[in-house]
């Protein structure tokens, strides 16, 4: 089992390890609160359970004065009508209230749990009471006539049904002490401040001053209220009691929001509230808006979470912020005259220091078609193939026509046409085979419900095309034509030769061979010609 013995009247825990003890000055007269938890396996499950308060020490067999138990209210003479527990043992709360105190009642406490059987145990942390006879006053070392000085009083506020109220005395003309409020010490414990700010001058020397600490003589409740513990008009929890605590285990959101404490007797009642707040993560933030639109249309979307502290809200697109917010539960995004580059997937998160969520959203952006630029044909040897490129949203028609041949090929016509979609954009292929003559016009058309765009596809490389225009017959004719150019320019050059040399001779002139594996550069590989083996001109 594990115990956690609180700090001050508020009953804030403070955590000590095994061996550990936790303190507090008190006043003689007065009452004190010792708070304390303490803890065991969720799966003892025990019908009741007991506790014991032992003074001075924690072994049984030393028999320790009982300063109280639970079990037989039996308890040692020095504690008779002074002890009472304010914890509920059953929520595993063992908070000690000692009133009446006296200097022998300062000294160490201990707890013992007792939830049947075997299962009991003593813990060794424990509390410590110190029993003071008068309040604390702390005076700078050195007091100088006409440098201001602080002094201060102290008196310990341990005791949550009866507070101190503190004065001071001889402090006339020296100005009006304020109470700074409880101060929690080192040791857990807390206690009630007041200072006094003054000048000092030279006939104040020797001037005695005094502090000291009352206990008003308030009647307590009596008879016993009943205390109830409500939120939104429900009952949570309710006892007749002179302290009731509420325990919420793993809070949730749900139980954020005001609780009303009510106190009543037959003499009258009280009320107090306290407002929790539960700091949260953001929740999966949810998109609301027009997610499809066409071109030219304006579009807002809003991004909306709930957290708490309120999150900083923002909406990405392709990792680029297009808004955000700081410290608020909503986000709109306005989008003026939308365009297919607005189309795609958003992010919207949401973040606080207690984590992060995000959602993603598609925007569809529908648009009249457009041809892209890629769009062409090829000829290779005797097939064309043509590629029309098309972004449109919703998916568009397409269709090929050749006006030459007054012939229309649409994507229905698998033997021809293959079309294929990736996002926005629809890429068909329109393949003629059997093409030995010039290729013909293609015009593309893609059409949707938006509009229709149409047009004519280049050819890519018309120069390499050439010769497959020309045909093989006319291949052999520019063949024959060359032949007969270089010829010419051979003739000619022999002309001059005799012109300019008497001595030459019809003898000397060689025949001129010319190969039949002649090539024109960049003409075709496979062409018809005829063979020449020697040719002669004359």
């Amino acid at each position: 089992m594990d115990l956690v013995f609180g700090a001050g009247g508020n009953g804030e825990p403070n955590e000590r390890g095994a061996g550990g003890f936790w303190g507090r000055k008190q006043l003689p007269g007065p009452q004190s609160s010792i708070p304390c938890r303490f803890d065991f396996p969720d799966e003892l499950r025990p019908a009741v359970v007991h506790g014991v308060w032992y003074f001075n020490s924690p072994y049984p067999k030393n028999y320790p004065p009982v300063v109280f138990k639970s079990r037989t209210q039996v308890v040692h003479e020095s504690f008779q009508g002074r002890s009472r527990l304010l914890g509920d043992l059953g929520l595993r709360n063992c908070t000690l209230l000692l009133s009446t105190l006296s200097p022998e009642l300062g000294g160490k406490y201990y707890f013992r749990g007792d939830l049947g059987g075997y299962n009991q145990y003593t813990f060794s942390e424990h509390s410590v009471l110190d029993i003071i006879n008068t309040p604390n006053i702390v005076v700078p070392p050195e007091v100088v006539a006409g440098k201001e000085v602080e002094v201060s009083c102290m008196v310990p506020d341990n005791c949550p049904e009866l507070r101190p109220e503190i004065s001071w005395l001889g402090h006339e003309g020296l100005g009006e002490p304020t109470v700074l409020g409880r101060l929690r010490e080192d040791e857990g414990t807390w206690v009630l401040v007041s200072l006094l700010h003054f000048v000092p001058t030279r006939e104040a020397n020797g001037l005695r001053l005094g502090c000291q600490a009352a206990f008003p003589n308030t009647t307590l409740h009596n008879p016993p209220p009943l205390l109830t513990w409500m939120r939104d008009g429900t009952v949570l929890r309710e006892a007749v009691t002179e302290i009731l605590y509420l325990e919420l285990e793993e809070v949730t959101p749900g139980e954020d929001g005001i609780y009303a404490c009510l106190a009543e007797n037959a003499y009258g009642q009280d009320n107090r509230t306290v407002d929790l707040s539960v700091m949260y993560a953001p929740w999966k933030p949810t998109v609301n808006g027009t997610m499809v639109a066409v071109e030219g249309e304006t579009v807002s979307i809003l991004c909306s979470t709930q957290s708490n502290p309120d999150p900083i809200l923002t909406i990405f697109k392709e990792k680029q912020i297009l808004a955000t917010v700081i410290y608020e539960s909503q986000l709109q995004l306005e989008l003026p005259a939308v365009t297919p580059e607005d189309d795609g997937e958003y992010w919207c998160v949401a973040e606080n220091q207690y984590g992060q969520r995000a959602t993603a959203f598609n925007l569809s952006v529908e648009f009249a078609p457009m041809i892209l630029l890629e769009s062409h044909c090829a000829a290779a040897r005797d097939t064309v193939q043509c590629l029309c490129v098309v972004k449109s949203n919703p998916e568009p028609s397409v269709a090929f026509e050749l006006p030459s041949r007054n012939v229309t090929v649409n994507e229905t016509e698998r033997e021809f046409v293959y079309s294929e979609r990736s996002g926005l954009l629809l890429t068909s292929i329109l393949t003629l085979r059997g093409q030995a003559q010039a290729p013909p016009r293609v015009i593309c058309t893609a059409r949707n419900l938006y509009g229709t765009k149409s047009l004519e596809l280049p050819f890519q490389g018309a120069h390499r095309l050439m010769w497959a225009k020309i045909g093989p017959v006319g291949a052999v004719v520019a063949f024959a034509i060359l032949i007969a150019i270089v010829c010419y320019i051979t003739q000619t050059r022999r002309k001059k030769n005799l012109t300019e040399s008497p001595s030459f001779s019809a003898g000397d002139n060689p025949h001129v061979l010319y190969s039949s594996d002649f090539r024109i550069s960049g003409a075709p590989e496979k062409y018809e010609s005829r063979e020449v083996s020697t040719l002669q001109c004359h």
